[in-house]
C-alpha cells in the first residue's frame, strides 16, 4: 500500500508537470521471508544497472507500533543503512525530516554492527547493499504479532503509517531530483552474514 500510494503521488506531481529528472522504479517483491528471492532476482538482473542506481529506498512494515520502543512511540521510524555505502545519504535523510516539518523520530539503532537482530541483512534492500548501492530500510520494528497470523490490517497505525510514507516519499522526491547520483565511498563493512 504504501508503494503504491508514493507512486501515485508522483503520478499526480506528473500531471501538474512536476516531473522528477531521475528515473524511478517502483517495485514489490516476492519471496523475502525465503531469502530475499525477487530482490536477489533483481539485483542479478537488474531493468537499470545497479552501477547507476542511486539508491534504494525499502519500505517492510511501518503500520505498527514496536511496544518496546522507548521514545515517541506515535512519531518515530527505524532507519537502517543510511550510515553506510555513502556519506551524502543520512544527512539528506535528516535535511528531509527537517525541511518538511515531519519532526519525526529517525532512530537509527539497528545500524549498529553487532546488533543482535541483524535487520540490515534480513530485508530486500540488502541485495541492493550488497551490489554497493546505498540504501534506506524504513521499519516499525517488531510486535507480538511479527510474522503471525494475527498481524492483521485493523492493528495499522494509519496515520503513524502516512507519515512515514510521506518522509520515504520525499526522501525519494530529492533523490530523484539530484544533479548527481551519491557518492559511494564507503565500503560494505559489516559483519559476514
Amino acid at each position: 500500500v504504501s508503494i503504491m500510494e508514493i507512486a501515485e503521488a508522483f503520478a499526480a506531481a506528473a500531471k501538474r508537470g512536476e516531473r522528477p529528472r531521475r528515473t524511478i522504479v517502483f517495485m514489490a517483491v516476492s519471496g523475502e521471508e525465503k531469502g530475499l528471492w525477487g530482490s536477489d532476482y533483481y539485483a542479478r538482473n537488474p531493468i537499470f544497472p545497479l552501477a547507476k542506481t542511486s539508491v534504494d529506498l525499502n519500505i517492510d512494515m511501518v503500520g505498527r507500533i514496536d511496544p518496546s520502543y522507548k521514545g515517541d512511540s506515535l512519531n518515530y521510524v527505524f532507519t537502517i543503512g543510511e550510515d553506510k555505502l555513502s556519506s551524502d545519504l543520512q544527512p539528506i535523510s535528516d535535511s528531509i525530516n527537517k525541511t518538511y516539518a515531519l519532526n519525526m523520530e529517525l532512530d537509527r539503532r539497528y545500524n549498529d554492527p553487532n546488533d543482535r537482530n541483524r535487520f540490515y541483512y534480513r530485508s530486500d534492500h540488502y541485495n541492493f547493499a550488497k551490489n554497493g548501492v546505498p540504501v534506506i530500510f524504513y521499519f516499525n520494528g517488531v510486535h507480538a504479532d511479527y510474522h503471525r497470523p494475527s498481524d492483521t490490517v485493523d492493528k495499522i497505525n494509519f496515520e503513524l503509517m502516512r507519515k512515514r510514507v510521506v518522509l520515504v516519499y520525499y526522501t525519494a522526491w530529492a533523490m530523484a531530483n539530484r544533479d548527481n547520483m551519491l557518492v559511494r565511498d564507503k565500503p560494505l563493512n559489516m559483519p559476514p552474514r
